[in-house]
């Protein structure tokens, strides 16, 4: 009766691990040996803040759960232990903060991960740490979007400001 209630354990773990990695937008694997209790938790406060889901998993969980959620080449990289993060809706937060605190503390490895939907390694979720958040990325598109604007605005109160001076 024990080895069933186990089993189904198990189970019901992996079907959520499956649906937690469809589910978010990025997902992070991290080698997280050699950071002391502290430094987990203040990288556990600072995922936290930004709604992001970090998990200390077994590695044999993990496997079942990527294969049953088409995500089998992320097994490469699921050796030794293993902490993941599941991204909400911002897609660079995960990564942006384990990368920022992996420069910090070299004891924090990134792995790889999934980026929606695709398995990708450390260097494309290093290289996605460096882009700008979100919100700066809007605020760049609305800066590029403003300035044919600005400039018309400023070459007609300059025609204006000539026929005034002219007159």
């Amino acid at each position: 009766m024990a080895n069933a209630k186990v089993i189904e354990s198990k189970q019901q773990q992996v079907e959520e691990i499956s649906s937690k990695l469809k589910a978010s937008t990025t997902t992070v694997v991290a080698d997280y040996r050699g950071l002391n209790v502290a430094q987990v938790t203040e990288l556990r406060k600072q995922l936290r803040e930004a709604g992001i889901e970090f998990q200390v998993l077994k590695n044999s969980l993990v496997r079942r759960a990527t294969e049953s959620a088409e995500m089998a080449a992320l097994n490469e990289v699921l050796t030794g232990p293993t902490a993941i993060a599941f991204g909400g809706d911002d897609v660079v937060a995960p990564a942006k903060i384990l990368n920022d605190f992996a420069k910090k503390n070299d004891a924090l490895k990134l792995k790889g991960g999934v980026l929606e939907g695709q398995v990708v390694g450390a260097d494309q979720i290093k290289a996605l740490a460096e882009l700008p958040s979100r919100d700066g990325l809007l605020s760049m598109l609305l800066s590029v979007l403003q300035a044919p604007v600005r400039n018309f605005a400023l070459a007609v109160k300059a025609v204006g400001e000539k026929q005034e001076a002219q007159a």
